[in-house]
């Protein structure tokens, strides 16, 4: 018997490599392509912020064009995910739901939900891998079970599976043909909202706009430097520079516009046709397997977003300030475009060596940091223009500028631009020694996701300079001899 599918669009917004998709078209009479727009469970479990509902509202807006193109139409329903799923499920007599398969527990809570759902009302619900490149559950599985993972111990698994399997084909308005499209006048019904509908602030300028067409385009401009793709390293980036110094695809692969896959055999493509190319950790294929690192270790770490609860994070006894909280959080997550559960939270705690990266010594100054990427202060002029004015030897510490220097500049420190929130050094200095305090105190759970190396990134770039400096010197004896 074919089915009578709903598919559930969640963070998969493309119509290339999208498993679930294709499975609902090809086992289904009727298929309703639809994106539930739960508002309160958004914004409590994603904390998207506008910038975030600008790019989600254009990739709905994107995909609505796309299918439309191909004979079928996007539903966009506004309500609580259960409510819809159980109003439209009898409405249009549904036997399936096909949808995503993700990790975070918030979406792993909700497809628990609605296959409690399909038990009760009596449909099936399909759910395939596609925005991840392996499949998280068997590594944890050839890892023993035991959520603890180290970066080394990843990649052994890894060399064990061999490489992702390869991305489905992208679909055609020849899949759509096979099974009917929803009713007429229901894409008139639930169609995608403007900001305004949602009380969203005005947009403000931001140069990625949202959708699959723009992402594949973004894509493409990218992969036609292969000289560039094939010779990428990170930590040869500049988190600073004026333009994106990697590939800026991150908000596209967040969401959902672009698949992860695609993008890994593209670029083994590239690599197989050039003579020499970077290798993991440091290169491209090297940054989708941290970001696939952090998906597997959130799938079975609880409250890994979170320090309290956390298996794998050190527990500091954190003063309290909540002003300062507050002040330090306007630059967090809610106005992030390529906010990501597990490798926003995996990242912090890497860096801050509360998992993973064991080198807390390592304190990151960012004064020191800003003048050496950026001597001129180039960046902090364009984002903080009331500190345009300022001589490049103030532009990092504009509070040490004179008061008549600062009248030249146009801006008062304390009331213009306010006073440093810290003395960097004091605060350093004052956490540097709670580290050290915690790690003593929970040495066993320092060790859980420690690797016996350092950290990866640089072990990578040191190898690679001590084996160019033995081939320069090997060079240089094969000369003197001749």
């Amino acid at each position: 018997m074919r089915h009578r599918t709903i598919h559930l669009f969640r963070k998969g917004l493309r119509l290339h490599d999208n498993p679930a998709l294709l499975a609902a078209l090809q086992s289904s009479e009727v298929v309703y392509p639809v994106y539930i727009l739960d508002r309160a469970f958004m914004t409590s479990a994603m904390h998207i912020g506008a910038l975030r509902w600008h790019f989600l509202l254009q990739s709905l807006e994107d995909l609505r064009s796309s299918l439309c193109q191909l004979g079928s139409c996007l539903l966009v329903i506004q309500g609580e995910y259960e409510s819809v799923v159980r109003d439209h499920v009898q409405r249009w007599n549904i036997t399936q739901v096909t949808l995503d398969e993700e990790m975070e527990p918030f979406y792993k809570e909700m497809e628990a939900n609605i296959r409690a759902l399909g038990e009760e009302l009596g449909f099936e619900v399909l759910s395939l891998m596609g925005h991840s490149l392996y499949n998280t559950q068997r590594i944890l599985e050839l890892n023993g079970g035991t959520p603890p993972l180290t970066y080394k111990r990843f990649l052994h698994i890894l060399s064990l599976l061999g490489d992702p399997e390869m991305p489905v084909r992208n679909l055609t308005a020849e899949d759509f043909q096979r099974c009917s499209p929803p009713e007429l006048g229901l894409a008139e019904c639930y169609g995608v909202p403007l900001p305004t509908d949602l009380k969203i602030p005005p947009e403000s300028i931001s140069p990625w706009r949202g959708g699959e067409s723009e992402g594949l385009q973004r894509l493409e401009q990218h992969l036609a430097n292969q000289g560039w793709v094939a010779s990428f390293t990170k930590p040869k980036t500049v988190p600073n520079s004026l333009l994106p110094s990697t590939t800026g695809l991150s908000p596209y692969f967040s969401m959902g516009c672009l698949s992860v896959r695609s993008f890994f055999y593209r670029l083994s493509n590239i690599y197989a046709q050039a003579k020499h190319h970077s290798l993991p950790p440091v290169s491209l294929q090297g940054q989708l397997l941290w970001r696939e690192f952090f998906y597997t270790v959130a799938s079975a770490t609880p409250n890994f977003t979170k320090m309290a609860g956390n298996p794998i994070c050190l527990q500091i006894r954190w003063y309290e300030d909540a002003e300062r909280l507050h002040r330090w959080k306007t630059v967090f997550e809610e106005l992030l475009l390529d906010a990501d559960y597990s490798i926003n939270a995996g990242n912090w705690m890497w860096l801050s060596a509360s998992a993973f990266f064991h080198h807390y010594t390592r304190i990151f100054c960012p004064v020191r940091f800003g003048r050496r990427t950026d001597p001129e202060g180039q960046y902090i002029r364009k984002y903080l223009p009331i500190l345009k004015n300022f001589p490049s030897k103030y532009i990092y510490e504009p509070w040490t500028a004179s008061e008549e220097e600062q009248k030249q500049a146009g801006c008062i420190i304390g009331r213009d631009y306010p006073f440093p929130m810290v003395d960097h050094k004091e605060a350093s200095d004052h956490n540097l020694q709670l580290m050290k305090q915690v790690r003593e105190e929970q040495y066993k759970t320092a060790q859980l996701t420690r690797d016996d190396a350092d950290d990866p990134m640089e072990m990578k770039l040191k190898r690679d300079h001590s084996e160019e400096g033995l081939t320069k010197k090997k060079a240089a004896r094969m000369t003197e001899q001749t």
